[in-house]
């Protein structure tokens, strides 16, 4: 396992599977469209910087992100690429984020407002994406009262802003394709309003459950994310190639006579003659409390139980059925080992959440290793 030999956890992560996951996005939508890889959250817990380095030899069109830090940073790492910040941003950071070239989204005339009087303050026409809300309902100009909103829009696209997008967020695309119908019919009623496109305006709406599921909506660009990173996109459609593999060393072995409870609130007990290891992983390192006495770690190959509640730094498991188990071994937490595997998407089953919390919860503590860098 490719690793530092004092680390205790750690998460490794695949480059060339990265890459083909974004291939078959690609591949899904007309070769004029876009992509907008969305690398928020530091790239969704993976790494922003390796992500960018993996997925820049793609030529995708810019990257999307969620606050002002992030755009700056992929600035700060040389990025030139159009960066498009997804999430309304405070007055007091528009500044900087004009300075650093960011492309920003606009969900409301007060903003709209705001952005042209600090752009005029510091000289620069700002690059703006206008948020509609067609039924996700978190930001963007209501899309049933376009008639009183986009005139002004317009208006300002004249001078004081450089209207570069126009987009819309998916709210069920992983569930079912009349929901996406249905809000690409709404977002359609809105850009009827525009009476005098703006030469190269970007229409873009799709995330990957939508790019997969209704290519033909792609347009301009699409945004994709969880499925890049190995996280599925509803039933029927196409399985990404798993990205993400987390590690933790052995560090205890021991017999456990019947009745011995393990963990806090002791809600493990051993029927039988048990044996047990501990693993330096825990829910600090954001393996979910929620998958003690559910979740499982592959061994040797073989799929093992956790037993006990998981703790801060440290998980037990039942190796009951695997002989010959050392301190110092490797257990494998998501991803693969022989025959048997471990999903993201299973652990979030069982966790009771989504892939995109289990990712973004894994923390700095876990050292991630990437492979196939090099080839980039």
């Amino acid at each position: 396992m490719s690793t530092s030999p004092e680390a205790r956890a750690w998460i490794r992560v695949r480059a060339d599977a990265l890459r083909r996951n974004y291939e078959r996005i690609r591949a899904s939508v007309a070769p004029s469209t876009g992509i907008i890889p969305m690398v928020k959250a530091d790239a969704y817990g993976l790494g922003m910087r390796e992500v960018v380095r993996a997925l820049t030899r793609e030529a995708p069109w810019g990257w999307g992100v969620a606050t002002l830090d992030e755009g700056i940073r992929l600035r700060e790492m040389g990025v030139e690429d159009p960066v498009v910040v997804f999430c309304p941003l405070a007055e007091d950071s528009l500044p900087p984020a004009l300075a650093a070239r960011l492309q920003v989204t606009v969900s409301s005339l007060d903003a709209l407002d705001r952005l042209i009087e600090v752009s005029r303050r510091a000289r620069i026409v700002p690059m703006v994406h206008v948020d509609v809300d067609t039924g996700m309902g978190r930001t963007g100009f209501d899309w049933r009262t376009a008639g009183g909103w986009m005139p002004r829009v317009i208006e300002a696209a004249r001078g004081d802003i450089r209207w570069v997008g126009c987009y819309t967020h998916l709210h069920s695309a992983d569930e079912d394709e009349w929901s996406v119908r249905e809000q690409w019919t709404r977002m359609q009623e809105v850009l009827d309003q525009v009476s005098d496109t703006p030469a190269g305006l970007m229409i873009h709406m799709l995330n990957s459950a939508g790019a997969l599921r209704l290519p033909e909506f792609a347009h301009a660009a699409v945004r994709p994310g969880i499925f890049l990173y190995g996280g599925e996109v509803g039933a029927g459609q196409p399985v990404p190639e798993p990205v993400v593999s987390v590690h933790a060393r052995v560090i205890h072995v021991r017999d456990a006579e019947p009745g011995t409870t393990v963990g806090y609130g002791a809600t493990y007990q051993a029927s039988g003659s048990e044996r047990w290891a501990t693993l330096a992983i825990g829910y600090a390192d954001g393996l979910r409390r929620a998958l003690g006495n559910r979740g499982h770690a592959l061994i040797q190959g073989a799929k093992v139980r956790i037993i006990g509640r998981i703790s801060m730094d440290m998980t037990v498991v039942d190796i009951s059925g695997v002989p010959g188990v050392r301190v110092g071994e490797v257990a494998t937490l998501l991803g693969t080992e022989g025959r048997e595997s471990i999903t993201v998407d299973e652990v979030a089953e069982l966790a009771g959440t989504i892939s995109y919390e289990v990712l973004t919860g894994f923390t700095a503590r876990l050292p991630r290793v990437w492979t196939g860098l090099d080839e980039s």
